[in-house]
This record gives structure tokens, C-alpha cells and sequence, in this order.
């Protein structure tokens, strides 16, 4: 399928979706958002895919949505949207994009190159990981616009760097560059912008070793737990034991490969 917006790569079992708008910073349009969608299912159903890398072009990792449109609609130049679905949507398109890529059941990695504002911040704080490099910038900019945050930054960013940071960040729309992004946990990784891409590569091939199933279980059961009560929390790993054991083959491959001092091969069944 060829693509005007991103690029989509597959590299053994990580796949790389580029967002390829650099004149624009990579904001979000709704060409991008339906691309996006579709190399996510892709990957989504591709069994060798063990991990997939979001990062992109040019300057800017992504300035946020488009709003080149909304401004038209504004001064009459375009529609709004007033279709049914559109208006009966209770998340809109920036809930789903913040949905999609949290519930991805197989790690996220952000390879954060640039500017990362708005729902493109976002869009970094959704990913399981997020690796930098020294031009990374983060901004939540929604106050410059006179609106409050969208697209699960009102989730994600507390989750991450607690409440009062949040407040601090949000309510101050300020800029933070690739230093204090680390320090503030923004970042998991910081390296040198030429290695930025290998270096997300190579984190998510250390994932992408172990068995497959056991990873996506090991997702699943991480984002559940993370808010639950001891008691839900122990039932649902009880559970995810459960699935994982269901991978015959890959269970037997662990404890022969340990027996044999070897490495395993792991084929996901």
C-alpha cells in the first residue's frame, strides 16, 4: 500500500511508522490520522511484528493536530463536519488516536526527534517507552488555544510525571527541552539525535527476543494492574499466567533452551 503521509517499514519483528509531513512539523491531518490506522491494524495482525516504533521526519517528531482546516471552517471557507457518526462520537477522532496506540497489545516505542506538542505529545505519552535525543522538545500548548487537554494527555502525562508536574506543564503551556524531559521521566532513554532511530531499534529487539505471547500478556497485564486493587490485580495475573502457558511450544523452548545453555528460539506458538 503506498503512503503520502508516513512511511511504514518492517525491520524482522519491529515495525516503524514514520509520520512524513515535515513542512507541517508532522501535525496530525486527517490523511495522516487514516494512514496511521491502517499500518497500526497492519501490524496489529502481523504475527512476526513483536513491537512497533512511532518517530518522525524532519524537525519535528509531531506539532499536534492540523489545524489548517479548523481555521477554514472557522472563516467559512470549509464545512464543518456534521455527519451523524461525527456528531454521535463521544470520543472524536483524538480520543481514538490516544486509544489506539495505549491499547496496542504489543509495545510502543516513541523515538521522540523533535518538537512534541500537543496531541503530538500525546501521541509520545501513549507509547510504552519513549527514547530521545538532545532535539527533543515537549509543550502541551491546548491552554495557547483556549482549550484543555485532549487526545489522553490529561491521562497519560500525571501517570507519568505526577500530579503537580502535570499542573505545572499544562498550565503553563512552557517549553521543555530533551534535559529536563529525562528528568521529569518524559524520557526513558536520552542519545545522540544520529543514533535515535538504531537506539529505539535495538531497546525494542531486547523486547522482541522473548516470546511473543508472553510480551503482549505481560502489556495486557501491566496496564490493568497498574490502578487495581491487590485482589483484582493478583486475579488478573493468576490469568495472564494462564494465557501465556497456552504457548506450548515456546514454554517447552524456554526451559529446553535453559536446560541446553542456548539460546531460545521463539516462535509465538
Amino acid at each position: 500500500m503506498a503512503h503520502e503521509t508516513i512511511l511504514f517499514d518492517k525491520r524482522e519483528h519491529v515495525a516503524i511508522i514514520t509520520l512524513n509531513r515535515p513542512e507541517r512539523l508532522n501535525a496530525i491531518s486527517a490523511p495522516l490520522r487514516a494512514e496511521v490506522q491502517a499500518a497500526v491494524k497492519d501490524a496489529h495482525h502481523d504475527d512476526v511484528i513483536r513491537a512497533l516504533i512511532i518517530t518522525g521526519t524532519g524537525r519535528g517528531f509531531c506539532s499536534g493536530a492540523d489545524l489548517t482546516a479548523a481555521a477554514s471552517a472557522i472563516r467559512g471557507t470549509l464545512p464543518p463536519p456534521t455527519t451523524q457518526t461525527e456528531r454521535l462520537d463521544e470520543d472524536g477522532w483524538v480520543g481514538r488516536w490516544a486509544k489506539m496506540f495505549h491499547h496496542f497489545d504489543k509495545p510502543v516505542i516513541a523515538a521522540v526527534n523533535g518538537i512534541a506538542a500537543g496531541a503530538g505529545m500525546s501521541t509520545a505519552l501513549s507509547a510504552d517507552l519513549r527514547v530521545g535525543s538532545e532535539h527533543a522538545r515537549f509543550k502541551t500548548v491546548f491552554i495557547e488555544r483556549s482549550l484543555s487537554p485532549d487526545s489522553g494527555l490529561s491521562y497519560f502525562l500525571p501517570r507519568i510525571v505526577g500530579y503537580a508536574r502535570a499542573a505545572d506543564l499544562i498550565f503553563t503551556s512552557r517549553t521543555v527541552d530533551a534535559q529536563e524531559a529525562y528528568r521529569l521521566g518524559l524520557l526513558d532513554r536520552l542519545v545522540p539525535h544520529e543514533n535515535l532511530l538504531e537506539e529505539a531499534v535495538r531497546l525494542a529487539n531486547e523486547m522482541t527476543q522473548w516470546p511473543p505471547l508472553a510480551l503482549r500478556v505481560s502489556k495486557r497485564v501491566l496496564q490493568h494492574n497498574f490502578e487495581a486493587d491487590i485482589d483484582d490485580a493478583m486475579h488478573y495475573e493468576t490469568v495472564g499466567l494462564a494465557m501465556g502457558r497456552r504457548a506450548t511450544n515456546d514454554a517447552k523452548e524456554a526451559m529446553l533452551a535453559f536446560s541446553e545453555k542456548r539460546k531460545p528460539k521463539y516462535t509465538g506458538s
